[in-house]
């Protein structure tokens, strides 16, 4: 029963897209099965997809094409860190703004963060300065930069996430274009070889 409305909730919030084989093998390499990392940590993955559905933990972040619940392999690691009844508190208390601190809590419980290698405070709040530093940076140095650093912060994503997120992700708008639009620069620049 707690698989299914795990499910269900997946679906409201990310909408019904087909998982390819190309999505699931990106999954693969990039996720844990939510059983088998439930298994190797001690968990019960009952218990966990309860605390998924009341708000304690986030839900999975892709359902596999053949149904298998894909979580970060660090999932755990606020739990292990503050403990479960902590955890809200310990996430939200890392932003200045409240309003800003429920919103990016209510995005983490969703799964959706997938745009980052490790889902934390920290490197939520790098990504949101990267992407502001990108948008009003013009000097070339500085915004290659900038670009390689939200590179190193970000996976590749898959076309499943274009899709559920209607449209470009972040490593298509604020990394390959801004790379391909630096090499168009250079190319053109007086002295180019």
């Amino acid at each position: 029963m707690g698989q299914e409305a795990v499910r269900r909730r997946y679906l409201e919030i990310n909408g019904e897209h087909p998982m390819t084989a190309a999505d699931d093998a990106y999954v693969n390499r990039q996720y844990r099965e939510l059983g088998e990392l439930c298994s190797e940590t001690g968990y019960e993955v009952e218990e966990v997809r309860d605390w998924m559905l009341a708000g304690r933990l986030p839900i999975p972040s892709y359902l596999r094409s053949d149904g298998a619940e894909m979580v970060p392999a660090d999932l755990f690691a606020p739990v292990a860190e503050v403990g479960l009844d902590n955890v809200r508190e310990w996430f939200v208390g890392q932003w200045a703004d409240p309003a800003t601190a429920d919103e990016e809590w209510e995005a983490y419980l969703s799964g959706q963060y997938v745009c980052l290698h490790s889902v934390t405070p920290v490197t939520i709040q790098r990504k949101t300065e990267l992407l502001q530093a990108i948008d009003r940076t013009s000097d070339p140095v500085e915004l290659a930069a900038y670009v390689d650093e939200l590179d190193a912060l970000e996976p590749e994503f898959t076309g499943y996430d274009r899709l559920r997120f209607g449209g470009p992700v972040s490593r298509d708008t604020h990394i390959t274009a801004v790379r391909q639009r630096l090499a168009r620069a250079a190319e053109s620049s007086p002295g180019a070889a």
